[in-house]
């Protein structure tokens, strides 16, 4: 291979293309703060139950939480956007994901011969 064949690339070598890698999770970063599991879900549970309105009071809140301003901004920002990606995680995280079924059918059919007496599958 030529040296006129080598793609450039942007990065310097040992550069990396995303410094700052991928972005925490809302629980990761609320677990730093010194919160509980239990009171993250039981928290993203009730909001689950708001309006966007009543959500809208808990971000102007002065005296919320910082879980619960996590929480009530993740949720109405993706409201807003008409993306249910935030909405869904928090639900998943809460209720854990719906199981999936699947059909399976099978029309193989088991063929017996006989040799010499003996039965081979």
């Amino acid at each position: 291979m030529a040296k006129d064949d080598i793609i450039k690339h942007q990065w310097k070598v040992g550069q990396s293309g995303n410094p700052n890698g991928r972005p925490r999770k809302y629980t990761s970063l609320l677990r730093e703060q010194g919160y509980k599991l239990s009171e993250i879900n039981d928290t993203i549970q009730a909001m689950m139950q708001m309006t966007l309105d009543e959500l809208r009071e808990v971000w102007d809140n002065p005296n919320a939480t910082i879980l619960e301003k996590t929480i009530a901004n993740a949720m109405r920002r993706s409201l807003e956007r008409g993306s249910l990606y935030s909405v869904e995680t928090l639900l998943t995280r809460v209720y854990g994901k719906p199981k999936e079924t699947q059909q399976v059918t099978q029309d193989s059919k088991i063929e017996v011969v006989f040799v010499n007496g003996k039965t081979i599958l």
